[in-house]
């Protein structure tokens, strides 16, 4: 059975018993906490797999002179599909404009914040081995020590081969690793689901938000499965955009449910592989990049409720200016969006509102009812968007091979 069909399965079971089965069967404290568990059975195998995976592919990409172009292809894919996905997403909501959104104001006990001076301090922080306890939330800093560790192989191939040789032994060990609980989180994915509906039934209960989950449910899915596969099509040395897309289902689902990246980035990365046919040596790489700097389904989420709350509730509306300033705020804010995994969209949210002012700093707790909602679409649309970016730039490299649709796990 092929993993998004296991994931399928165990996401429409999750939601049947969310919804249907009564509280008293199930407590919000008991659903929460095998919710998380079952995070960090997704994340468990995340950060040793991406830092030995870069650190064999940053030494083999340096070794062949090809590190810095690719990176360089990446950032400017990831730059150019940022700026894109924002600017549609505010286009989305001029053209067809919901309707208000009640206000339902709500204490926040903990108010996210982006922090920036936290985000340049946690790239490096003060003992190199903490990369690897910090939570698996933060890609970037295992980028940077892979980095450094590449370097350190490339000084004398006389007394680095046998270790090289080892970590790349590792890294294939720990993706047959990562692969098997790809194939078992159809069974995980049923507490994350569970989960996911309680809170989208509490949701509902609260407050009229039909209107605003309903645009943003609809342009997500035209966006994801139609637009970024028909923006591949035009790719000079292009792979079948529909294969491509019916190649990262699983990694969609798990975004979807999970709201979180780490969770799904095992199982990305498994089906770079196997699905996209993009070296590991390259998905690496360009994942890890994607992951950390490309949120812009995040922030276009987001971008989309400040809109939607300005409108509700400004007399004075939007003038031109203020819509470039949410798009550079937004545009800005997703490249800060790494550390925050599991809520990005809804801090880039806070963070859009207390950019604008104008007296609405502290209006996205008016949408703080259907915040799992926006997060789960922000990531969905990241996954999508970092496989389809991966894709792109493992293309244009020369970094992929075909894969013929029914050798796809």
């Amino acid at each position: 059975m092929k993993i998004w069909v296991k994931l399928l399965i165990g996401s429409i079971l999750g939601f049947a018993l969310g919804i249907f089965l009564p509280r008293e069967f199930i407590s919000a404290g008991v659903a929460e906490t095998a919710f998380k568990v079952a995070l960090n059975i997704g994340r468990w195998t995340a950060a040793p797999l991406l830092f030995l995976g870069l650190t064999v592919g940053i030494y083999e990409l340096r070794s062949s002179g090809q590190f810095w172009g690719l990176v360089g292809r990446t950032i400017f894919v990831l730059i150019l599909a940022s700026v894109l996905v924002i600017a549609l997403g505010i286009a989305v909501t001029f053209i067809f404009p919901p309707e208000r959104v009640p206000i339902i104001m709500e204490e926040q006990t903990l108010p996210p914040g982006l922090e920036p001076e936290q985000f340049f301090l946690n790239l490096i922080p003060s003992n190199m081995f903490l990369v690897f306890i910090n939570g698996g939330g933060f890609v970037f800093p295992l980028f940077l020590c892979a980095f450094f560790v590449a370097i350190g192989l490339s000084y004398d191939i006389h007394y680095t081969k046998p270790v090289i040789a080892f970590l790349d032994s590792l890294s294939r060990i720990f993706f047959h690793i990562a692969a098997f609980f790809s194939e078992i989180l159809g069974v995980v994915i049923i507490a994350v689901s569970a989960y996911w509906a309680i809170q989208y039934r509490d949701a509902i209960t609260k407050g009229p938000f039909k209107a605003i989950i309903l645009l943003l449910l609809i342009f997500s899915l035209i966006l994801g499965l139609l637009i970024l596969p028909a923006l591949l099509y035009l790719l000079r040395k292009r792979p079948n955009p529909w294969a491509a897309l019916y190649g990262t289902l699983a990694p969609a689902i798990s975004a979807f449910f999970s709201g979180d990246m780490n969770f799904c980035l095992p199982v990305l990365l498994h089906v770079c592989k196997a699905n996209l046919g993009i070296k590991r040596r390259c998905s690496s790489v360009t994942v890890a990049l994607w992951s950390t700097f490309g949120r812009c389904g995040s922030a276009m989420v987001a971008s989309i409720a400040l809109i939607v709350i300005v409108k509700s509730y400004s007399i004075l509306g939007i003038e031109a200016g203020d819509i470039v300033s949410i798009v550079l705020n937004a545009l800005v804010l997703s490249f800060l969006l790494g550390r925050h995994d599991g809520s990005a969209a809804f801090v880039c949210l806070a963070g859009l509102c207390a950019a604008y002012g104008n007296g609405f700093e502290n209006s996205f707790l008016i949408l703080k009812p259907m915040a799992f909602f926006l997060v789960a679409l922000g990531a969905f649309l990241d996954i999508m968007i970092a496989a389809l970016g991966s894709l792109v730039v493992a293309s244009i490299s020369g970094w992929r091979e075909d894969r013929a649709v029914r050798h796809f796990v």
